[in-house]
């Protein structure tokens, strides 16, 4: 059996800002005093004149992002997803979305695998809010591989985009060789009995089930939504008509994010079966990041169980 490879995406995440560094002067980077956890850090030690650290205040660094995109610059700007997404909200919305500026907000530790940091850093409605600013392009890869593609996509897109990464070490599943493509969902596997919409570490647990389903004789089709905001709604409306049952899986509220940008597309073009597959309707709470993903079912086998779910509903 080869041997599974782990990396956190934020890892990538500042491995590919090095690299544009080195290609790019244009671009620039901005923390919220957090850039070791970011993994900022690798700019900020290669290029210390294009880093700036803003200190714990979100909102003055996304002010700052957007003057410096607003004088012809490409700039990310990071912190905790709770507080990128969250504490600079207002800032996001009318300085940099109703502006247009080329600024990517690039937040880390989304999502209750941010473990034992608690329900007061566990950001599972950030999706929600940067779906709900008009413009905005959302983006959450599936593993490193994608997650330093889809950084590299972003710095040559012109326009706002929020990156959402992750703090836990996850499965690297995509070859060296992986396209990353701008607003195009992945099919990685086949199957018409169920289809399952996955995001971000999800993907991966949708995988896995779709093994164990295979086992039993079900033919789940394994679809990475890499971008939440544009949604490939061709591909989510081809994949529910020809399965006629869908699971969506996320590490996010069931409200607001992936399950709620696929059942809206559905519900005018393709109504299908649908069953969300996300935090429910509370808070987090501290514990390790594997326990809390059991804990509210964000796993393959709680997956199994919503395909089986969904497929019932065809009737």
């Amino acid at each position: 059996m080869a041997e599974v490879i782990k990396k956190a995406t934020r890892v990538a995440y500042g491995e590919a800002l090095k690299a544009l560094g080195a290609e790019r002067d244009d671009v620039i980077v901005l923390d919220a005093d957090l850039a070791g956890s970011t993994n900022t850090a690798k700019f900020r030690d290669a290029y210390p004149d294009r880093f700036f650290n803003c200190g714990i205040a979100e909102q003055n660094m996304i002010g700052i992002a957007a003057g410096i995109a607003a004088s012809g610059f490409t700039v990310f700007a990071s912190s905790f997803a709770m507080f990128a997404s969250g504490r600079a909200f207002e800032q996001i919305r009318n300085a940099v979305g109703y502006s247009k500026l080329n600024v990517k907000v690039a937040a880390t530790h989304g999502g209750i695998s941010v473990g034992e940091d608690g329900a007061s850093h566990q950001c599972n409605e950030d999706f929600a809010l940067m779906r709900a600013i008009p413009g905005m392009t959302v983006i959450q890869p599936s593993d490193a591989v994608e997650a330093y593609q889809a950084i590299l996509a972003a710095a040559d897109y012109d326009g706002p985009v929020y990156l959402r990464l992750g703090r836990a070490a996850v499965p690297i599943f995509h070859s060296d060789d992986y396209k990353f493509e701008w607003g195009k969902g992945e099919q990685i596997t086949d199957g018409n009995d169920v289809a399952i919409f996955a995001t971000g570490l999800m993907v991966n647990e949708a995988i896995e089930a779709a093994k164990t389903l295979a086992d039993e004789g079900i033919q789940a089709r394994v679809i990475n939504i890499h971008t939440l905001k544009p949604l490939d709604e061709e591909l989510v409306v081809k994949a529910a008509r020809e399965c006629g049952a869908v699971v969506t899986a996320e590490e996010h509220n069931i409200i607001g994010g992936l399950g709620s940008a696929v059942c809206e597309c559905l519900s005018e073009q393709a109504p299908t079966p649908v069953v969300r597959v996300g935090v429910p309707d509370v808070y987090g709470c501290s514990g390790p990041a594997a326990e809390l993903l059991h804990l509210f079912g964000l796993d393959a086998e709680h997956l199994v169980s919503a395909a089986k779910e969904a497929i019932a509903k065809k009737a």
